[in-house]
This record gives C-alpha cells, structure tokens and sequence, in this order.
C-alpha cells in the first residue's frame, strides 16, 4: 500500500472565541436552563479555552434580516387579526410590533457566509500544502475534499479546480458526508489510488466550518456542549507514489470499520435556522468499540511481533477527551506513555471534525519524529465508522 504523506497546511480559524464568551452569551440567553448552575464546570471540563472560528462570534449569535412573521407573512396576520374582531387601527399596531422582533437566521443567512469562508479558507491550505510539497497546481492528478457543515452543489472541488486553477483532467473526489473521519479515510483513499498508479499526485483539502453547529435558541445539555467544543479549521496535504524529498509519513495499510445501528448517535440536522449537530449520550462508549476493533487489528497485524511492536505515536481524533482517556486505559501496557500527546494538545483549542488529524499530524511534525518510528492514525465520526491507518516517519 506504500503511500508518501507531505506535511499539511492548517489554516486556523482566525476569529478567536474564547470559553469565557460563549459561557456568557449562553448564560444570557437561558438563565433557567437545567445546567445552568453548572455551567461554570461544564465548561471547564472541555479543558479548552481559546478556539479559532472562521467568523466572529457575533455572526453566530446575530438575528435574522428577517422580522417576527417569516412564516405566516404580514397579509394573512391583518386577515386572521380582522377576522378574530380586531379594529383596523389595532391590527396595524400589532403587524408592526410583530413585524419588529427579530426573528433567527435562516439557513441561508447562516450558511452562505460559512460557505464562503470554507472556500477561501480550503484555497489557502490548498495553496500551503502545494508550497510545503514543492509542486504547482497543475501538477495534481487527483483532488480529494469534505467538508460536512457547509452543503453545497457544486462543492470545495469544483471551487478549487477553478480557484488554484486545476488541470480540465484532474480527477475530483467530494466527500462531504465524511465528517470527522475525512482526515484518515481520505489518506486511506488517496493511498489506494497512487497504489494503482504510483506516478499520480493526489492533493487533500478539508475545511470545517463547524461552527455554523452554534445554535442560539437551543436549550439542551447536549447543545451547550456542542457550542464548547467545535472550531474551524482547513487542512491539506499531498500524498504521491514515490517518495519525495519532501515526503515525511510512508503510510503502509489502512483500516476500516463501521458499527451496525449507531446512525442516530452523533447526526446533523437541517432546520429552519441552520445545521444543528446533535448528540447522544451512548456515543462515547460507541466509539470505545471501534477503538477496540483497532486494537484488534494491529494485534493480529503484528502478531508476529507481540513484544517489541509498538507505535511511537499516536494520531487520534475519537471527538472528547472521555474516548482519549480510554484509549490510553485499553492500550498494551508494554507501550510507551505520551503516544497521545499531540491529540491532547490539539483538542485543547477545539474540536476540529475532519481536519483534526491533519491538524495533530502538523504538530507531531513540527515536533521532531526519529526516522523510523511508527505512527497509527485513527479517527471515528458519526455513522459510527471509524479508519485507521499505519505507517512509518520517514
């Protein structure tokens, strides 16, 4: 399966939103919520403070254009308000009181900003990763993008082929539906092609808006912690045949796996005032499971070598710091302490989705890796799917 990984672009969200204003402006807006007592630790133990955003908080929280009779319109309120015995005069003044209330964002005055932020933002780590590569556009075979929270037709492929520009030729693979897992499933993809042809450059773009998820007038646990955990985020890289001068990971075998019954554990939702990421509570101990059916894999994987095989590090996205902490209680004890390190450290300024793998890979890189040693890189994301893969530094 040999693959050559170049190190990534990530382009950080350049609005920092810090945990202290999101506590605030949510304690504001529902003051008798259940949790509201216990936000203060709540908060806290995300263990992030700081996440960059590719829009302001303000954009998140701001209303819609729109006043308080989107749905029924102004004509049919004056001819229910007349019907119901209203005089004239009390019917216009109650339009206009209702006319005057701010209503929330639309889907499309919420996503179309994000939309265009994840393009420019896609552009940059495109441009980054190609520079870090040492190539020029046209020199991509294929191009391979996700980004789950901004939906649109055509997507982040058809904007870069034109944006960098592209070859007419190259071949363009959206996935936008990848989610968290796009960082390793895209290497997983990009290995397999440059496997049946060696000579071909496949460039990997992904950039998350997942802040577009911040939902003002939801109320839920599970909301609040959504609002807390996500940033934004654009990564790419280049992965070749042959290795290049510029090359640092050899990816060697990828794993795939998928959990039966889960789709409504972790899932987006479209509603009238935007995407809405919802959550379950058993989607911790679900991911545990594919983080198990890994262990399984490098076991058998290695079974030959039971005692001196072992990663030297550890690129992990599993979504919270619960599944991180289970990891690290469920490895072989013979294994080195630390492996998780870098995973730990990007989670602190937020969960990145697709790109966080990519973002922990940037970090491990820029922390110096011994030639030779072993890397596994995993990531699970709604569905429940999850992919690895390993491979050796370079």
């Amino acid at each position: 399966m040999a693959a050559y990984l170049c190190p990534p672009a990530v382009i950080h969200g350049e609005h920092a939103v810090r945990t202290s204003q999101i506590v605030a402006e949510v304690r504001d807006r529902h003051p008798h919520a259940a949790w509201a007592p216990r936000i203060d630790g709540i908060a806290a133990s995300t263990g992030i403070e700081t996440r960059g955003w590719m829009l302001p908080l303000e954009a998140a929280v701001a209303p819609g254009n729109g006043g308080g009779l989107p749905a029924v319109g102004a004509g049919p309120a004056q001819e229910a308000l007349t019907h119901a015995g209203f005089a004239q005069q009390d019917v216009e003044r109650v339009i206009a009181v209702l006319e005057a209330i701010p209503g929330p964002q639309t889907v499309q005055e919420r996503t179309a900003p994000a939309w265009e932020a994840v393009q420019s933002y896609g552009e940059r780590a495109a441009r980054g990763a190609l520079q870090i590569a040492g190539l020029e556009a046209a020199d991509v075979d294929c191009l391979i993008t996700s980004h789950s929270t901004t939906p649109a037709l055509p997507g982040l492929d058809v904007s870069l082929a034109n944006k960098l520009p592209l070859r007419s030729d190259t071949m363009l693979l959206p996935a936008t539906q990848w989610a968290c897992v796009a960082g390793t499933r895209s290497l997983a993809l990009a290995a397999d092609l440059v496997a049946a042809d060696p000579d071909r450059v496949v460039l990997v773009v992904i950039a998350e808006a997942l802040s577009t998820t911040y939902q003002p007038a939801d109320d839920t646990l599970e909301s609040l912690i959504v609002r807390l955990l996500f940033a934004d985020t654009a990564v790419a890289a280049v992965v070749t045949g042959r290795p290049r001068r510029e090359s640092v990971l050899r990816l060697d075998s990828a794993w795939h796996h998928t959990l039966p019954g889960t789709q409504d554990l972790h899932r987006l939702e479209t509603r009238a005032d935007g995407t809405h990421f919802v959550m379950d509570r058993r989607g911790p101990r679900a991911v545990q499971e594919t983080v198990t059916a890994m262990w399984e894999w490098l076991r058998v994987r290695y079974q030959d070598d039971p005692i001196s095989w072992h990663p030297d590090v550890l690129l992990a996205h599993p979504g919270g710091t619960r599944v991180l902490e289970y990891m690290e209680q469920t490895m072989p004890d013979s294994w080195p302490s630390g492996l998780l390190d870098h995973s730990r450290e990007s989670y602190t300024s937020g969960n990145r989705g697709g790109a966080a793998v990519f973002d922990i890979l940037r970090r491990a890189h820029d922390a110096g890796q011994k030639p030779g040693s072993r890397a596994v890189l995993y990531a699970a994301a709604p569905g429940l799917t999850a992919t690895a893969l390993e491979g050796e530094w370079l």
